[in-house]
């Protein structure tokens, strides 16, 4: 079959109802039920695709995308779950929809495609019955009329899809679930093997870590969780809220991934210590440093992002000098004892929570974030005082942000030196420490069992003293 097989246009159908109208028996004017799910998910799919919109924004409850906004919460949660999917499988969606296509979608039918998608990815990796998914991509296709006259072709494929799923799965493995561009900086880093093992642990969503200001081992058992070597706690897999968990109204522990709460153990003893945390908010790295004893005065430049902080650290009980600023502005007093720069970044370690980052950045976003870091480090260290120590963090999987930046300062500038983390500090975690005393951690990392999942997001973070 073949994209102008459908070039005729059907009579034009009747015009529907305008607005949302419940389904009624015997009105084939009523919207099918779940076709505004599958049409919003299209739509916030061309928005990440097309125009590198960030998924985050587009799915906020309150200022979100539209079309979003208005859906019930249970909507909301498929269209979260459709989108995620699709995202995470998307070069092997486009791959199987195009082995079923004999010739490309013409240029300009990128609403089509979108289409394709979604449906593709509910019928290939959802629990979606595979006759609903075809039947609202067809009803997408007639209700668009750059579509209309595809809506035989959209009904062909997806239905030869659903009699072929298993040879198409089997297929799609040969097919990287990552864009070309992200492997081929994945296997320059890391190697073809590794890098194929971090592109396939993307494919899972991110376990919940939490991160506790009490006794570890008895809230594990109260929360019947699994500690990691990384001293947090890991949640089995639960369909509910973290706010009716056990502890959460008291403050006693937030949810934080189990890479993130590295940075800020690399301090050493805190107590009594000045420590600035220049990119604080939400307050996970905040959280720990005050709790390990640090007096901390957390930077934060977004005014709304430091409302946020502030919320959080009432609600955990927690104290901190919060200052609304930009950190090229902060300058303390007298020198601090410590900074933790956890840096604005590409985000590419954490593809299994945000699976758009690698749709909505590319290799010159990497670059242009690699110089800000830079600048920011090299900020920071004029900050402390002499013996002072400056962690250096952010959740990119790329070298140029991480140890190639940290390369490139120390042969820079002399002010500064490395202190090695070792190995033998971080039982469990041995293979995330380079050999250069840096932490690595990669999504491929923490094997999981049968009842607690595995992976943490990529994280980099080094320990810097200034001389």
């Amino acid at each position: 079959m073949t994209a102008d097989d459908n070039k005729k246009r059907s009579k034009k159908p009747f015009k529907r109802p305008a607005g949302r109208v419940e389904r009624e028996p015997n009105n084939p004017f009523a919207p099918k039920p779940g076709i505004e799910v599958r049409m919003t998910a299209a739509k916030i799919l061309a928005a990440v695709i097309d125009k590198k919109t960030s998924l985050d924004g587009m799915l906020d409850p309150a200022h979100g995308n539209p079309a979003y906004k208005v859906l019930s919460d249970a909507d909301r949660a498929l269209t979260r779950a459709i989108l995620n999917t699709t995202l995470r499988h998307l070069p092997r969606v486009e791959h199987a929809i195009a082995s079923l296509i004999d010739s490309p979608l013409p240029e300009g039918a990128r609403a089509l495609q979108h289409v394709l998608s979604v449906a593709a990815a509910q019928i290939l990796y959802l629990d979606v019955p595979a006759h609903a998914a075809v039947d609202l991509a067809v009803e997408q296709a007639n209700r668009d009329p750059r579509n209309r006259r595809f809506a035989k072709l959209v009904n062909a494929v997806l239905r030869r899809m659903v009699r072929e799923r298993d040879e198409i799965l089997a297929a799609s493995l040969a097919i990287s679930p990552v864009p070309d561009w992200y492997r081929a900086r994945l296997v320059k880093a890391y190697g073809t093997e590794q890098a194929d093992r971090i592109a396939e642990a993307q494919l899972s969503p991110a376990p919940i870590d939490l991160t506790v200001k009490g006794d570890r081992d008895e809230w594990a058992k109260r929360l019947d969780a699994k500690p990691l070597p990384t001293g947090s706690l890991r949640l089995k897999s639960f369909d509910g809220s973290v706010t009716g968990l056990d502890g959460f109204e008291d403050g006693t522990w937030w949810v934080q991934d189990a890479a993130a709460a590295l940075p800020a153990q690399l301090f050493g003893d805190l107590k009594g210590k000045r420590i600035a945390d220049l990119c604080a908010a939400p307050g996970g790295k905040t959280a720990q440093l005050v709790a390990l004893g640090a007096d901390v005065i957390a930077i934060e430049q977004s005014a709304n992002r430091a409302q946020r902080l502030t919320e959080n650290l009432e609600r955990l009980k927690l104290s901190a000098e919060i200052r609304n600023t930009d950190l090229f502005d902060f300058k303390p007093d007298e020198p601090l004892d410590g900074v933790l720069l956890d840096a604005p970044c590409s985000s590419t370690g954490t593809t299994r929570r945000h699976p758009d980052v690698l749709w909505t950045k590319g290799p010159a976003d990497i670059e242009k974030l690699a110089g800000l870091q830079a600048r920011m480090l090299r900020h920071a260290i004029t900050l402390v005082k002499p013996g002072g120590l400056i962690v250096f963090s952010n959740c990119s999987l790329d070298p140029l942000e991480g140890e190639d930046l940290v390369k490139d300062l120390l042969r820079e500038d002399s002010s500064v030196d490395r202190v090695s983390i070792r190995p033998e500090d971080w039982p469990g975690l041995e293979s995330a420490i380079t050999p250069d005393g840096e932490f690595r951690t990669t999504p491929a990392m923490l094997p999981g069992d049968e009842v607690y999942a595995g992976g943490m997001d990529g994280f980099f973070a080094c320990v810097l003293r200034r001389r």
